[in-house]
C-alpha cells in the first residue's frame, strides 16, 4: 500500500542566503562509518536538502574537509563533544557553516531535524544559536496492535507491524522509524498490551529474528523496541502449570527467557505489562502484589539493561451498577499507593492521564503526587478513542499541557506532573511520557490526515513542554502544507478550536462517557449507566454527577492540599469537573451565573456552531490545499458537522426528558409538548 511523507514531505523551497553555499556534510568523529544514527543523520540532510533546493549534499570525512574551498563552499559539520546531557544537542552558524554538536548520535540525528524545521519553516538565520535537551527520559509510543494485522482502538486502517501473524520489516518501518524520530521519540512498543495468541510468541524463537531486524531498523533512529508482554507467557506457551511470582520455578523459567531474548535482540527496551485488570491475568492470581510480579520480570530483565513498564490502569471490571460507593476511579490509586518504594529501580509504574479512561474531561490522577519513591511515567492517548475516532479532529495537545502543568503540591516546588515524569522532583532517570498511537495503515497514517499533528505534538511535547500547543500547531502546519498564510491560519484555528468544541457537543462539566457501549462511537447517554465497567453518571429527574466527595465514594480526598479540599467542596470545585466530583441539582448555579441545566443547553449548541465556522474556513481552502487530502478531510469534516448534530440533539433531548426543564433560549429540543 501507497503511503505518504506527513510532515516529512521535503517539497521544494525558494533561495534562501544562509544554505545557498552548503555543499557538503562533514562527520567529525570516530568510526563514524560503522554508526547507523550518524548514516541516518547524512541521509536525512541529503533528502532534505535534495528536496528543498535540488541539489545532494556531498559527505566528506574530517580528515578531507581541507580540500574544499571554504570560501566559495560551506558545509554542515556534525561533531559529537564529550560533556553534553544525553540526546541534546548543538544548533549553530558561524562564518558561513552549521555545526550541530551532541555528546551522542541520537543527539547528532536530533539536531539535524532540528535543522531541518529551522530551514523548512523559514526560521534559520545567520547567528543563529539553539541548544535543546530533551525534558523527559522516556518519550514512548504505545502501539495496539494485534498480530493477525488488526488494531484495537485503531482508526487508521490496519497495522503495518503486523499481517496474519507475521512481523512486517520494509520501506514503511523506516518511514514510520524517521517520522517517529524526527520529534524526538525514542521509544515503541510494537503490540497490544492485551497480549494474546501469537503475541505470546514473539518472545520465542519463532519470532526473535524478526524483532531483531525490526529492533534494529528501529535503534538506526535512536529508538528503542518494547514488546508488550504476557504475564501467563510460562503456561500458555505450555511449559509451566503456572506463573506465581514467589516461586522459583517461575522466576527461573523468566530468567532464562530474559537470557535467550536479550540474546538475540540486545537493543531490545524491556517489556511493557497490563496485568490483573479488563481479564488479563496477573500476580493476584497468587494472591501477591504487582510489586512482587513487576521485580520478578525486572529482576530477570536487570542483566541486560531492560525497563518493566507496568500499567496501573488496573480495576475491578465486575462493578454492580447498584453499588454508590465502590469507584472505578479510586481502583489505580488504592492498588498502587501502598506499594510505594517496594518496586525495583528498572520497574516504571504507567500512569494514565486520568483515574478513568481517556475522556475528554478528567482530573489528572492522584498517584501523580501521591507517589513519592517510584519511578512514573504518564499515558495519554493519541488514539481518539473518546475524542471522535479520527472521524472528528480533536487536537490534544492543549489537553496534554493542562496535564503536564498541573500542580500535585507533593512539595513546595518542582511539583508539576511534568516535573515528576521528567525526574526532576525525586531525582529519578526510569520515567516519562507514553501516548497510545494513532498510526495505521492508511495512505496518510492516520486516518484523518489533521490527526497527525496530535502524533507531531506528542513527540514535540514530550521532548520540549514548554512548546506551546499553538507554536506546535503552526509548526506542524507549515511543514505538512507549506507557508500560505491563508492556509496557516485556517487550520490553525480549526486545532486550536478542536478540543473545545467536541467537549461542547458530547459530555458536559466532567461526566465523562455518554458513548455506545463497546466502540465508543457517538452518544448513547445511558450506554453504561447499568453496565458493570463502572462509567456511571447517576443522572436522575433532579440532578446528574457522581458523588466522589468525602461523602460518597472519598476519591476528591485522594489528591494533596490544597487540591483535595477545592474538588471536596462543590462551591469550590471548578465548573469543568463539578459533574465528575459532585453529584448536582440542575438548577444549581454555576461560576458563570448559569443553572447546570442551561450550561448543558447552550454548550451543546455552541459546539455545534464551533464546527459549523471550522467547516467553512476549511472549505474556502479549495485549491489551497493537494486536492487529495483536501477531498479526504472534507468528508471527514462534513461528517463531523452531522454528528456534532446528532451528539447535541440527544444531549439536550436526554436532559430535557429527565429534567422537564425547558431552555431558556427558546431552541428547538427535541423533547415533546413543551
Amino acid at each position: 500500500m501507497e503511503f505518504e511523507q506527513a510532515w516529512l514531505n521535503y517539497t521544494k523551497k525558494g533561495s534562501c542566503d544562509m544554505v545557498d553555499q552548503l555543499t557538503y556534510i562533514c562527520v567529525k568523529a570516530q568510526n563514524s562509518g560503522q554508526d547507523a544514527l550518524l548514516k541516518s543523520s547524512v541521509a536525512e540532510l541529503q533528502r532534505a536538502f535534495s528536496g528543498f533546493f535540488g541539489r545532494q549534499l556531498a559527505l566528506c570525512r574530517s580528515s578531507e574537509a581541507d580540500k574544499w574551498d571554504s570560501k566559495t563552499e560551506h558545509g554542515i559539520y556534525l561533531a559529537l563533544l564529550e560533556g553534553m546531557q544525553p540526546e541534546s544537542y548543538h544548533v549553530y552558524e558561524e562564518n558561513g557553516e552549521i555545526t550541530i554538536e551532541a555528546s551522542d548520535s541520537r543527539g547528532i540525528l536530533y539536531g539535524v531535524f532540528e535543522l531541518i524545521r529551522q530551514v523548512q519553516t523559514d526560521r534559520a538565520r545567520k547567528g543563529m544559536k539553539i541548544f535543546k535537551a530533551p525534558a523527559m527520559p522516556l518519550r514512548m509510543l504505545n502501539h495496539w496492535d494485534n498480530m493477525d494485522g488488526s488494531i484495537e482502538r485503531g482508526y487508521s486502517g490496519n497495522s503495518f507491524f503486523f499481517q496474519n501473524d507475521r512481523i512486517l520489516v520494509n520501506e514503511r518501518t523506516v518511514t514510520y522509524a524517521r517520522l517517529t524520530a524526527s520529534v524526538g521519540i525514542n521509544a515503541v512498543v510494537i503490540n497490544n498490551v492485551n497480549v494474546k495468541d501469537a503475541a505470546t510468541w514473539l518472545i520465542t524463537e519463532r519470532y526473535l529474528d524478526k524483532v531483531r531486524e525490526l529492533s534494529d531498523t528501529f535503534a538506526a533512529y535512536g529508538i528503542k523496541l518494547y514488546l508488550s508482554l504476557n504475564y501467563a507467557a510460562p503456561i500458555e506457551l505450555g511449559e509451566l502449570e503456572n506463573a506465581d511470582p514467589l516461586s522459583e520455578e517461575v522466576r527461573n523459567w523468566w530468567k532464562k527467557r530474559m537470557a535467550l531474548v536479550f540474546d538475540k535482540v540486545p537493543n531490545l527496551g524491556g517489556f511493557l505489562i497490563k496485568a490483573d485488570s479488563e481479564g488479563r491475568p496477573g500476580p493476584f492470581t497468587y494472591s501477591r502484589t504487582h510489586a512482587d510480579g513487576a521485580n520478578m520480570l525486572a529482576e530477570a530483565a536487570a542483566p541486560y539493561g531492560g525497563i518493566i513498564i507496568w500499567r496501573c490502569f488496573v480495576y475491578n471490571c465486575q462493578q454492580d451498577w447498584r453499588d454508590e460507593k465502590t469507584d472505578r476511579a479510586r481502583s489505580g490509586y488504592d492498588n498502587f499507593i501502598g506499594l510505594d518504594g517496594k518496586f525495583l529501580d528498572n520497574v516504571i509504574l504507567q500512569i494514565k492521564n486520568g483515574p478513568m479512561d481517556f475522556q475528554v474531561r478528567e482530573p489528572v490522577h492522584p498517584l501523580f503526587g501521591g507517589l513519592t519513591q517510584t519511578n512514573q511515567m504518564l499515558e495519554v492517548q493519541i488514539a481518539q478513542e473518546y475524542t471522535g475516532q479520527q472521524r472528528h479532529l480533536c487536537y490534544l495537545i492543549p489537553m496534554f499541557q493542562e496535564i503536564l502543568k498541573f500542580r500535585t503540591y507533593v512539595q513546595e516546588t518542582d511539583d508539576r506532573v511534568e516535573d515528576i515524569v521528567s525526574g526532576k522532583t525525586f531525582g529519578q532517570h526510569n520515567c516519562g511520557m507514553a501516548a497510545v498511537a494513532n498510526t495505521g495503515d492508511d495512505a496518510n497514517w492516520t486516518g484523518h490526515d489533521m490527526a497527525a499533528a496530535n502524533w507531531y505534538g506528542f513527540g514535540r511535547i514530550a521532548f520540549e513542554p514548554e512548546l506551546s500547543a499553538e507554536e506546535i500547531a503552526k509548526e506542524w502546519i507549515r511543514l505538512t502544507y507549506g507557508d500560505d498564510k491563508q492556509v496557516e491560519e485556517a487550520l490553525l484555528f480549526l486545532l486550536m478550536h478542536a478540543w473545545e468544541a467536541y467537549e461542547k457537543y458530547t459530555a458536559p462539566l466532567g461526566i465523562g462517557w455518554m458513548v455506545n457501549p463497546a466502540y465508543h462511537y457517538g452518544p448513547s447517554v445511558d450506554g453504561y449507566e447499568y453496565s458493570r465497567w463502572g462509567t456511571y453518571h447517576r443522572a436522575d429527574h433532579e440532578g446528574i454527577g457522581v458523588d466522589r466527595s468525602h461523602e460518597g465514594t472519598g476519591y476528591a480526598c485522594l489528591y494533596r492540599e490544597p487540591n483535595a479540599s477545592i474538588y471536596d467542596d462543590k462551591e469550590r470545585c471548578p465548573d469543568a469537573l463539578l459533574l465528575f466530583f459532585h453529584h448536582i441539582p440542575y438548577t444549581w448555579k454555576l461560576k458563570s451565573g448559569k443553572t447546570v441545566i442551561q450550561h448543558i443547553y447552550d454548550t451543546h449548541f455552541e459546539g455545534v456552531a464551533i464546527v459549523d465556522d471550522m467547516v467553512d474556513r476549511f472549505m474556502k481552502l479549495e485549491g489551497k490545499l493537494p486536492e487529495k487530502p483536501y477531498l479526504r478531510m472534507l468528508k471527514r469534516f462534513l461528517h463531523q458537522k452531522e454528528h456534532a448534530r446528532e451528539w447535541r440533539d440527544q444531549i439536550n433531548t436526554y436532559f430535557y426528558r429527565k429534567s422537564g426543564i425547558p431552555d431558556e433560549k427558546g431552541r428547538k429540543i427535541y423533547g415533546g409538548v413543551r
